[in-house]
């Protein structure tokens, strides 16, 4: 399985808890990854229709506020099984990165043998 892209790794954290719609994900997924990564309004659309079709995401439900429609997207089972997956895969990454630096000393540069 190839590694997900952090935008669709965060849009699926945001997720994970409970059903959201759009403007929230946007806003969770700002809170996640400390304000590193801001999504667009195109920008989430677009992930989410393409998630959606990969069959990670669905609509959950529709309602109005103020005139205008709201959509809150819910995780599907595949999509809470391929977020634990890349999580999984991301702490073996980390934990070999890790040690590869402990491996190289002090100041994280190996040094001549």
């Amino acid at each position: 399985m190839a590694s997900m892209r952090r935008p669709s790794f965060l849009i699926l954290s945001a997720l994970a808890p409970r059903p959201l719609h759009g403007y929230a994900v946007i806003q969770e997924v700002s809170r996640l990854s400390e304000d590193r990564v801001r999504l667009a309004a195109g920008t989430l659309y677009a992930a989410l229709d393409r998630l959606g079709g990969e069959g990670l995401v669905e609509v959950d439900r529709e309602e109005t506020v103020d005139g205008r429609l709201r959509r809150y997207y819910r995780l599907t089972e595949h999509g809470a099984a391929a977020l634990a997956a890349e999580a999984t895969r991301m702490r073996r990454d980390a934990a070999r990165a890790t040690r590869r630096l402990r491996e190289a000393g002090p100041a994280g540069i190996a040094h001549p043998a």
